[in-house]
């Protein structure tokens, strides 16, 4: 019964992704991008190694290419807002500061594709950027044309002074112009984020690959809880139109930086992964510290993420601020995150009763927990029938207001000769918020 409702809905997510005909985000995309960490910072006299400029995106793709960002997944650099001119050219297209980028975007993408990368870029729907910068509402075909010469990979167009009347139909249009270039481009839209659940998610999925949903994250604990707080209240609508080909996007991962510890890291880096969210980052690849990157490149959480039947994971239970969360995936895997809301300062004992995830009532588990790669109870299998007890610590500073546990199942059978053996593998996170110097 579990794999067969598994089957139609992968078909199911599958049909609704014939809308945008790129072929692409088959899995959540995964990258970096400037905004969250540098914003529109152009002064680059007083802050030459910040500034949004091609010294500031050759540096972090450099290091993006060195360090083992690729080779854990993650494959594009993006410039947010802020690149362009204040004018367009004497043809009516979007140029770059020249000042800033003197090698202009071509070369910029040229040496980004060089590495190994693929580059991406902002544009606006509006009459201007949310920057202040050229929009693209009636330039849209010559703008589609502009990225496309330019080698641009990835798209994302942003709906700062704009009307939300008409949107669907101007974000569509912009789709179609991508497509006819030629040239694959990810498309990430904004319209949702402007219009609320009132938005047409069908046109979302027919001419997106991704989407912004709610508002822009900061760099904050609470920011980070208000996203995924929005995302499961409104769970049983949105988590209809994520699937392989077209995201819902809680927006830019924001470890690394200054408002997060490392526990709270490793929480939204799990959420975000059961979210089937795209992992975006945004933080300053040349200083983050090797415990944050340590957090962006774990190969447990990213093999989450980027399942192949790219189900939204869901809030499944809450009580007394405890949350449950599931997520299925392929070849009988279940992810299931466990979290904690209390602020209280006491340790809070929860009750996983494995049978209530699993049917197969003869399986064994291992349970291993994912960040510290180690196997629990000596790597001996566990019975489904047990209940396994989690002491959940309080939280102990004023910033952080949750604790959190992730549990993360792996299901897979080994045929032998005789017999089926059935295993199961539970990868446990285990956070504690703790005072962290930054």
């Amino acid at each position: 019964m579990f794999k067969l409702g598994l089957f139609f809905l992968l078909v199911a997510l599958i049909y609704r992704c014939e809308g945008l005909d790129n072929g692409l985000a088959l899995t959540p995309p995964m990258g970096w991008m400037s905004w969250q960490r540098f914003r529109c910072l152009t002064d680059c006299q007083k802050f030459p190694d910040e500034c949004i400029s091609e010294k500031l995106f050759k540096r972090n793709a450099r290091k993006f290419a060195l360090d083992g960002y690729l080779e854990a997944g993650y494959e594009y650099i993006i410039i947010d807002d802020c690149w362009a001119s204040k004018s367009r050219d004497s043809n009516g297209r979007l140029q770059p500061d020249p000042d800033r980028f003197p090698s202009g975007i071509k070369a910029l993408a040229d040496y980004v594709h060089s590495l190994g990368l693929k580059f991406g870029i902002y544009g606006d729907y509006g009459t201007y950027t949310c920057g202040g910068y050229p929009g693209s509402i009636n330039d849209l075909e010559l703008d589609a044309n502009t990225f496309a010469e330019w080698g641009v990979d990835y798209l994302k167009l942003d709906g700062c002074y704009a009307e939300t009347d008409g949107m669907e139909e101007g974000y569509a249009k912009m789709a179609k112009f991508l497509n006819q270039t030629g040239r694959p481009i990810m498309y990430s839209c904004s319209f949702p984020a402007y219009k609320g659940l009132q938005a047409n998610y069908t046109s979302a999925v027919e001419n997106c690959n991704l989407w912004r949903n709610y508002g822009d994250i900061d760099d904050s604990w609470n920011d980070v809880k208000d996203i995924a707080t929005w995302f499961s209240s409104n769970q049983d609508y949105l988590r209809q139109f994520a699937g392989p080909g077209h995201w819902n996007d809680p927006d830019m991962l924001i470890i690394g930086n200054f408002g997060l510890s490392i526990e709270q890291s490793k929480s939204q880096m799990t959420m975000w992964s059961i979210m089937a969210a795209p992992l975006i980052m945004s933080v300053d690849l040349d200083k983050i510290r090797p415990e944050f990157k340590e957090i962006l490149v774990n190969k447990d959480a990213i093999r989450i993420n980027q399942d192949r039947l790219g189900i939204q994971g869901e809030l499944i239970s809450n009580k007394n601020n405890i949350l449950v969360w599931k997520k299925p995936m392929e070849q009988d895997v279940l992810a299931i995150g466990v979290v904690s809301n209390r602020t209280d300062g006491y340790y809070m004992p929860y009750d996983l009763q494995l049978s209530q995830y699993i049917d197969n009532k003869n399986a064994q588990y291992n349970i291993k927990d994912v960040f510290d790669q180690q196997y629990l109870f000596e790597g001996n299998a566990v019975a489904s029938t047990e209940t396994i007890t989690v002491r959940v610590p309080p939280t102990v500073y004023e910033s952080c207001q949750s604790d959190d546990i992730y549990l993360v199942f792996r299901y897979r059978k080994l045929f032998l000769t005789y017999f089926c053996s059935n295993v199961l593998e539970i990868m446990l996170f285990v956070y504690r918020c703790v005072y962290d110097i930054q």
